[in-house]
């Protein structure tokens, strides 16, 4: 091949850009007929001086595609290093949350060991209560008080413990 014929690759290398952009280039650029300045051997695309310098004119109109390029770089640190400032946020916030919910379930848990406390202690006062009274109906009554008979009839002596009357029970509900 001949010294003056370049490769879309090697023009691009040489611009600081991509196949595809010189490309985009010539489609979008209808004035020129690239057909006129290249040659095609296999699957290789040679382009000779003339085409070279339109190519070259087409990226030099579009101020400096290497510095685009590296501003765009710029721009995406800058990018990356907004987005990773509103992130911190984000977690932070999140975080705060978080804790925030922590400290809630702490005082519910408290809360939750506090009332069953309660309900044990007055579960064993109960269950006292229930024995005290147990033993109360069936202590014999020696207060000085008479036992009440539903028929306020003397007993006869020689009764049978079926024929007593039984005391009554008295209970006494809540406190």
């Amino acid at each position: 091949m001949s010294e003056n014929l370049k490769t879309i690759r090697e023009l691009a290398d040489e611009l600081g850009v991509s196949k595809q952009a010189i490309w985009q280039k010539i489609k979008r650029d209808t004035s020129i007929d690239l057909r006129q300045f290249t040659s095609t051997k296999g699957n290789t695309v040679y382009v000779n001086v003339d085409g070279q310098k339109a190519i070259k004119a087409m990226f030099s109109n579009d101020s400096s595609t290497r510095y685009r390029q590296q501003k765009d770089d710029v721009d995406d640190n800058e990018k990356d290093a907004v987005y990773d400032q509103d992130e911190v946020k984000f977690l932070r916030n999140l975080v705060s949350e978080i804790q925030s919910e922590k400290k809630e379930l702490h005082k519910l848990l408290d809360q939750q060991q506090r009332l069953a406390l309660q309900d044990k202690q007055l579960l064993e006062e109960y269950k006292a209560e229930i024995k005290d009274l147990k033993a109360l109906t069936m202590a014999p009554h020696d207060d000085g008080e008479k036992e009440v008979t539903s028929d306020k009839q003397p007993e006869p002596e020689n009764s049978t413990p079926e024929s007593q009357p039984k005391p009554k029970k008295w209970w006494r509900f809540g406190k």
